[in-house]
């Protein structure tokens, strides 16, 4: 089995749910597995620390889980458009990887969720396409070709999953298309990371 590494930062649940969503993607392509990560909120006190391991939820990534992944999958809430500081300081680490070219040739995707309609879905998954480009990545997205996304009603793009959060709703959770995307990006990009792998 290959893993695909879903790696993540959710601060009230929506994107730890289109992460679940991919895994369920990349699990039902024959010979691949997800390998779901997230990592710590970001502190200004110096002093506060995080325990080793997260009260729940997967574990925390390590470096090592980017070097043994055939794929990434990376996941982020909207932060002002872009990622929020926790997974950028993650990848802000990744510089060895980077210098090794661990990642190049391997293929990703990106996942996000917004408290509002406008709230800048498109441009933080441009904005975590950045690093993965440096990094030599080769970026999967939605194609038109899946009927769900010109049908929408929600959250959707062709850059990536999507979740559209209502702020100040009562009902939560990610809905049937948002989770339909979410599932096909998952299936993509372990099909692109199984074709990849039998190439080499």
């Amino acid at each position: 089995m290959k893993d695909v590494l879903v790696l993540y930062y959710s601060r009230h649940g929506a994107t730890r749910e289109l992460a679940l969503a991919i895994a369920q993607g990349i699990d039902s392509v024959p010979g691949m597995q997800a390998r779901l990560r997230t990592v710590p909120p970001v502190s200004t006190v110096c002093e506060a620390t995080q325990p080793d391991i997260p009260a729940d939820g997967p574990p925390y990534a390590e470096l090592r889980d980017l070097e043994e992944c055939a794929g990434l999958a990376l996941g982020s809430p909207t932060r002002f458009g872009n990622m929020a500081a926790s997974l950028k300081y993650f990848l802000d680490g990744t510089t060895p990887q980077w210098l090794s070219g661990a990642l190049a040739g391997k293929p990703a995707c990106v996942f996000t969720s917004t408290g509002s309609l406008h709230g800048g879905q498109e441009s933080t998954l441009l904005s975590m396409m950045l690093p993965l480009l440096h990094h030599g990545m080769l970026i999967v997205g939605i194609p038109y070709t899946e009927s769900t996304l010109t049908t929408t009603q929600s959250g959707g793009t062709p850059y990536g999953a999507s979740h559209h959060a209502r702020a100040g709703a009562s009902e939560s959770g990610i809905t049937a298309d948002e989770k339909t995307l979410a599932i096909t990006l998952g299936v993509r990009v372990a099909r692109a990371a199984a074709q990849l792998n039998e190439r080499l």
